[in-house]
């Protein structure tokens, strides 16, 4: 048994110079390993941390770009709409305008082909109540008292005036 105890106590002897420090020193490289794994996971966790935090920024940029480019299209429908609108407006105003000038003058040309047809009517009418030929100054005269009684402003639908100038 005492051999057995000198042997044991050489053997650790023998260990502890030998295999404890090489098992020790592996020991301490696996732990530095780890160590340095784990420093290395939290530095890679925080850089990934911050650029997600990067991420959220530039996509809350982004969204509120989009909102403003939606508005400022919004505003421009609308403006765009409103030109629209006023366009139209006034191009109706004009084509109306247009219309009116174009009835008037029609207007005016029917009664003037009336007062023309009224003369030669009444020359004519004249021409068979007397029997005779009148002179110009006579036809004239005739034609004038004729227009003179007729109402062209009821033909026409403006005032009396414009019948009674012509």
């Amino acid at each position: 048994m005492i051999w057995t105890l000198i042997v044991f106590l050489f053997t650790m002897y023998v260990l502890s110079k030998v295999a404890f420090p090489r098992i020790q020193e592996a020991l301490d490289k696996r732990a530095n390993a780890i160590r340095e794994s784990i420093e290395h996971a939290e530095k890679t966790r925080q850089e990934a941390d911050g650029i997600l935090q990067e991420y959220r920024a530039r996509l809350r940029e982004a969204r509120e770009q989009a909102d403003e480019i939606v508005a400022r299209a919004r505003k421009a429908a609308d403006s765009a709409k409103a030109q629209a609108v006023d366009e139209g407006r006034e191009k109706r105003e004009e084509l109306l305008a247009a219309a009116r000038r174009d009835i008037e003058a029609e207007t005016r040309r029917s009664l003037e082909r009336i007062r023309k047809e009224v003369a030669d009517l009444t020359v004519l009418t004249t021409e068979k109540v007397t029997r005779k030929t009148l002179t110009g100054d006579d036809q004239r005269k005739l034609i004038d008292e004729a227009l003179a009684e007729v109402d062209f402003s009821v033909l026409s639908g403006s005032g009396a005036a414009e019948g009674a100038a012509s």
